[in-house]
Parts: structure tokens; C-alpha cells; sequence
């Protein structure tokens, strides 16, 4: 048994070893500029904005981020043209870009109260993912989930159903018990589901459509402790179990490494046992060492199957127990562009199943791994998970390799088998279709063209999504 620090070298020594030289033209072919990807009519201001990776540019007149409330308030009453509200820039699809003004609320952040008996606490909207724990730690809370990623800004991650995996745990904006937000009259707008219960109702998953959140209360739980176990298991063994496994784990995903015929599985339980740590490998010098042998193996993709299969299922076992806040998310300094459907549990394993048929068949430059998680339903109008148990997938490609092509091949899949995107990753959904997948679509129109009448938080790729001339 190795570990997967050990895989490392191991991969790269036996691609060396192999008798013929690695030919690097498929990774020179693959790869492009990241602005080839971007709108070659976006009319150009002076100050740029992008997205993590590379794919969302605009050029907005202004940019600007407030301190407080109040000065928030007199920017939107003054900023001329549209606003659109950004986080950390973690999202893929095009909700952000406009040539107005972007506002961020990295200034406004931070845990303003909490409470106790209820373990709520009360929130700034633009503190990150990963500057929550400590705090609500200090308080004896922790977020009751978090995603892979905590980078993002609480209000980003609200706005767009951002969700961690537990088949029984809901996305963030499940746990949202009440939210302030200014609109664009520049109004401060308190809501829950009992005040403003329409808003609340909108405004828990808003694309940033209503006004700026500028606080939230969150619904949280005790402080614990994780025990997370990562195992190497062969894809289909995990796919046959994975209704099982979701049901015992408290939280259940796995990636699939393509080419491999492995998966990586992770499993969190709450633990009263001692912090400690096995031997674990960065993901990033994972990711690049895949895209190495990618490269290097160009001219045999069966050899670079061979190679991973033959290596991979000698990894061991790794457990890692620490505070929640610290075990849930992994640290990803590879970038990538996204796409993720949320589907009925019913139909995942399959529909996963015909994508890594089409991907490794069509598609022999992936190396990154897709990701599978599972997400428990709820009533929220604009959430993906609304109504329905759910699985997710997620697909990647590394961000200066053009992605359009797999991405446009395996979206069928995820729409044959009633998926809903992923509000912040890459997808070509039209505005009949969502209409279709949400039944208070028209509702949070209406919600919507009340708070902000002339559309001051639209920006093109908005006004098409809700049919707005």
C-alpha cells in the first residue's frame, strides 16, 4: 500500500520509464488563451474585472465597496446604469459581468451577534466561507455544512444554492432564518418567513436579482468534530453502493479520476475523538500530476489508463479528525471551469455512468476528476434541490483548455435525466426551460419586478434569463 503522497512520484517515474518518449502535442493542442473564451464585444472601461478563472471579464465604469450600510445605500441611490453585486468571483457563469458598476462587500464582513439558545447567528454578507468558522467556534456554533470550497462570500454563496454533500443536510440557503437586504430605492429590507415572507421566500437563492444582502441569519448548530475517511475503491464498486453509503455517512461524495476506473471516496461522521491526521497529499499537486501524465502520455491513452488503474488501487486508506470548519473544505489553487447538474437521486448513477462512457470515449484530454454529491431537498422557489432528493455532478476542465466541446456534448445527459444547473457554473439553460424546472418561476419574477421595477440589478445575461426586454 502507498499513499497518495507516494502516487505522486510513483506515476510520474513509470510514465518516464515507458520505452517510448512522451509527445507533448496534445496538451499544446488542447490549451488556449483564457480570453479566447471571453465576449469579444464587451466595450472596455477602465477598470477589469474577471472571474477565478479566467472565463467572465467585463470592463465596468466602477467599482467600488462600501464599509458600512449606509454608504452602501448612498452608492446604489447614486451609481448610474446597473449594479451588479460580486463575491469572490468563484462562479462560472455570467452573472456578474455588466460595464456599470460592480459593488462588493468585502469590507462588510465579519459574525455581528449570535444566539445562544437558538445557535442562530447573525452574519455580514460579504464574510468568506472560511473566515466563519473560528468565530462561530468561539461562540460554541459551526455551520451545520459547508461546501469543498470556502472561498466564497456568504452572500454569493446564498445567492446561488451553493451546497456541500449529506444526503440528509440541505444547501446553505437552507439554513437561512432571516436576511436584510437594500434595494434599489436604497431602502433597507428586512425578511424572514414571517415579515416580507414573499422576499424571504425569493431572496434565500436570488442570483443577485433583488437588491444587495447585506446581512444574514444563519441557522446553526453546537460545535464538533469530523471524522473524514478517504478511500480508493474501483468506480463501480462505488457506484453500486452509493445509495447505501450516502444513507450511513453523514456526508457521502466521491470524485472520479477519468481514464483510472477509480474513484476517491470521502465520508465526514461527527467524532468525540482527538484531532489527528494521516499522511495526506495536496489536491493541487494531485491535479497538476494528472495533467502531467496527461501530457506525457498523449501518444497512448491506454497506457496512461493502464499506469492509473495499476497505481491507484494501491493507495491507502487516509483519516483525517478535526474541527468541522477545517475538515469540510480543501484548499484549490488549480484552476478550472465548471459545469454541474443537479439531478433525482433516482436517476444519477446512471446518467454518471453514460457521461464517463461519453467523456472517455470522445474526450481524451480530461484529467480532471468529476465530482458527485448528494444534497437533501427543500421549498425554496429558485433552489435546484427544490422538491426533489438530489444528486449532483460536476465536470471540469482545466481553464486555458477550451471546455465548450465536452461541456456541450455531456449537457444532453444532465437535461435528458430532468437536471437543474448549478446556478453559478457553466450551462445553456434558456428561460422557457427554467420556467419549466421551477414552479415559482413566476412568482420570484414578480417578487423581482416589484423590489426593482427598472431592473437596476439586471445585467444582459439576467434580462434574457427572466425574458425582460
Amino acid at each position: 500500500m502507498i499513499s497518495r503522497r507516494n502516487l505522486l512520484g510513483t506515476l510520474i517515474g513509470t510514465a518516464l520509464g515507458t520505452s517510448i518518449a512522451p509527445n507533448l502535442s496534445l496538451a499544446q493542442s488542447s490549451e488556449i488563451d483564457p480570453q479566447a473564451v471571453l465576449s469579444k464585444n464587451t466595450k472596455r472601461g477602465p477598470l477589469p474585472w474577471r472571474n477565478w478563472s479566467g472565463s467572465q471579464e467585463c470592463f465596468p465604469q466602477s467599482r467600488i465597496a462600501p464599509k458600512s450600510i449606509g454608504e452602501l445605500q448612498q452608492m446604489i441611490i447614486q451609481a448610474k446604469g446597473n449594479i451588479r453585486p460580486v463575491g469572490a468571483g468563484h462562479s462560472f457563469s455570467p452573472l456578474v459581468p455588466t460595464q456599470d458598476t460592480i459593488i462588493s462587500l468585502s469590507r462588510m464582513s465579519g459574525v455581528i451577534s449570535h444566539d445562544e439558545k437558538l445557535n442562530q447567528a447573525l452574519i455580514m454578507a460579504g464574510t468568506r466561507l472560511g473566515d466563519i468558522g473560528k468565530p462561530l467556534a468561539d461562540r460554541g456554533q459551526a455551520m451545520i455544512n459547508m461546501p469543498d470550497i470556502d472561498e466564497q462570500t456568504l452572500a454569493g454563496a446564498l445567492g446561488t444554492a451553493t451546497h456541500g454533500t449529506g444526503a440528509s443536510l440541505g444547501c446553505l440557503s437552507d439554513f437561512v432564518e432571516g436576511l436584510e437586504l437594500v434595494t434599489a430605492q436604497g431602502e433597507r429590507l428586512a425578511c424572514n418567513r414571517h415579515t416580507n415572507a414573499d422576499v424571504f421566500e425569493a431572496a434565500r437563492v436570488n442570483l443577485g436579482a433583488l437588491g444587495i444582502v447585506t446581512q444574514i441569519q444563519l441557522q446553526n448548530m453546537p460545535k464538533y468534530r469530523l471524522k473524514r475517511e478517504t478511500t480508493c475503491l474501483p468506480i463501480d464498486e462505488i457506484l453500486e453502493n452509493a445509495d447505501q453509503i450516502a444513507s450511513a455517512n453523514r456526508n457521502f461524495e466521491f470524485y472520479y479520476i477519468p481514464f483510472s476506473g477509480y474513484g476517491l471516496m470521502d465520508v465526514h461522521n461527527i467524532t468525540e475523538d482527538a484531532p489527528s491526521v494521516s499522511d495526506k497529499i495536496d489536491q493541487n499537486d494531485g491535479t497538476q500530476t494528472l495533467k502531467q501524465l496527461r501530457d506525457w502520455l498523449s501518444w497512448s491513452p491506454r497506457m496512461r489508463e493502464y499506469i492509473l488503474s495499476n497505481e491507484m488501487q494501491k493507495i491507502e486508506k487516509e483519516t483525517t479528525i478535526a474541527n468541522s470548519w477545517q475538515n469540510y473544505a480543501q484548499e484549490r489553487n488549480v484552476r478550472f471551469n465548471e459545469m454541474e447538474y443537479h439531478l433525482p437521486r433516482e436517476f444519477a448513477v446512471q446518467a454518471f455512468r453514460e457521461i464517463r462512457d461519453l467523456v472517455e470515449k470522445n474526450f481524451n484530454q480530461v484529467f480532471f476528476p468529476f465530482e458527485f454529491r448528494f444534497v437533501k431537498s427543500d421549498d425554496i422557489w429558485l433552489s435546484p434541490f427544490s422538491g426533489r432528493e438530489t444528486c449532483s455532478i460536476a465536470v471540469h476542465r482545466f481553464y486555458n483548455e477550451d471546455y465548450q466541446a465536452m461541456f456541450n456534448a455531456v449537457e444532453p445527459i444532465f437535461k435528458k435525466y430532468h437536471g437543474r444547473p448549478h446556478w453559478g457554473k457553466l450551462n445553456s439553460m434558456k428561460a422557457h426551460e427554467f420556467a419549466a424546472h421551477y414552479p415559482n418561476w413566476q412568482n420570484f419574477k414578480d417578487v423581482r419586478q416589484t423590489l426593482d421595477p427598472d431592473g437596476k440589478f439586471l445585467n444582459p445575461y439576467l434580462k434574457n434569463l427572466f425574458d425582460i426586454a
